[in-house]
């Protein structure tokens, strides 16, 4: 009969690169405290890597030797197994689209789910619990565009709009000044302030779109 640890890093090695092993989930194999115990010897000889209380990794193993596995691919299985909705922050999305030239020091993410850390070998990524507003359009620009104006605040957001106009496409800032609705006030008005009729954006046809009613 297998030993617990060699069990338990089977179940490792059948997840994809980055998913989780938590100690929650390893209950049918033994009890908690025999779990914890195995999952902490396995951790001690590198065979796991310790991402956060009960929450372990697998290694990826290349011929360059050991890794944890990168931010995107723990995010990724994250957002699949747990059906969240995972972004990368307004600082980092600000950066991402030119509004800045700040690089974010830390790997920062917004989370439909609970606010927590996950430790990636010398790396530490925080996931923040962010309203639904800011995790809108995820993985598009005009929800990049949302989350950078969000950081930005309202003194910056007039220039970064400005920015925004010249370098998002079309169809990218119609998609944004539509979402205007359902974004803070001040935010949805300096959206709404700041569109023009450049390739159709705040328009339909040939006539000017009609602010919505809670912004008129």
């Amino acid at each position: 009969m297998q030993r617990l640890t060699e069990q338990i890093l089977a179940h490792a090695k059948g997840l994809p690169v980055g998913a989780p092993v938590a100690a929650k989930s390893l209950l049918h194999l033994g009890n908690r405290a025999a779990v914890d115990q195995a999952l902490s010897r396995l951790a001690e000889r590198s065979h796991l890597i310790r991402a956060g209380r009960g929450i372990y990794l697998l290694p990826v193993t290349s011929r360059f030797g050991t890794r944890a596995p990168s931010v995107e691919q723990a995010v990724e299985v994250l957002t699949s197994q747990r059906g969240e909705v995972i972004v990368p922050s307004g600082a980092a999305a600000a950066n991402t689209l030119g509004l800045t030239t700040q690089v974010p020091v830390r790997s920062v993410y917004l989370t439909s789910g609970r606010t927590r850390t996950i430790n990636l070998g010398k790396q530490t990524v925080e996931l923040r619990h962010a309203p639904r507003w800011q995790l809108a359009m995820a993985h598009r620009p005009a929800g990049e565009a949302v989350r950078a104006l969000a950081w930005l605040g309202p003194e910056q957001a007039e220039a970064a709009l400005e920015t925004l106009k010249r370098t998002l496409p079309p169809a990218a800032f119609n998609e944004l000044v539509a979402a205007a609705p359902q974004l803070p006030t001040w935010l949805a008005r300096s959206v709404w302030e700041g569109r023009a009729p450049r390739g159709g954006v705040g328009a339909v046809g040939n006539r000017p779109a009609a602010a919505p009613p809670e912004l008129a």
